[in-house]
């Protein structure tokens, strides 16, 4: 759980709250298996993969105003240690879109 904490809480806790409500939704598929159910788990695996994205887009805003505030005096391990945690929320999104997905697809398989 110290990616969320790194990673940001302001977009890796609301990705965290979507990944157990798809999770929810899925165990709730399992015991109706709804057409409403699927879409619901498609929409918001979506959303988890917009909204981890960005989450990297305003902070590498964010970098790229202090790198052009600091006159060139980033060295490039502090450049890696920040890209490396800017990427952290658009990963736990497509992490969470892809389970979104397979969750979605494992429903339509075992519809009756």
């Amino acid at each position: 759980m110290n990616f969320i904490l790194e990673g940001g809480p302001l977009f890796m806790v609301p990705l965290l709250i979507l990944l157990i409500v798809i999770v929810i939704l899925f165990v709730k598929g399992l015991k109706d298996n709804l057409e409403k159910t699927h879409k619901l788990i498609n929409a918001l695996a979506l959303f988890s993969f917009v909204f981890g994205v960005l989450g990297f887009v305003i902070g590498l805003l964010g970098a790229l105003e202090i790198i052009s505030a600091d006159s060139g005096k980033i060295s490039s391990e502090m450049m890696a240690g920040g890209l490396k945690v800017s990427l952290l929320s658009p990963t736990f999104g497509m992490v969470i879109f892809l389970l979104g997905k397979l969750f979605s697809m494992i429903l339509i398989g075992i519809k009756k």
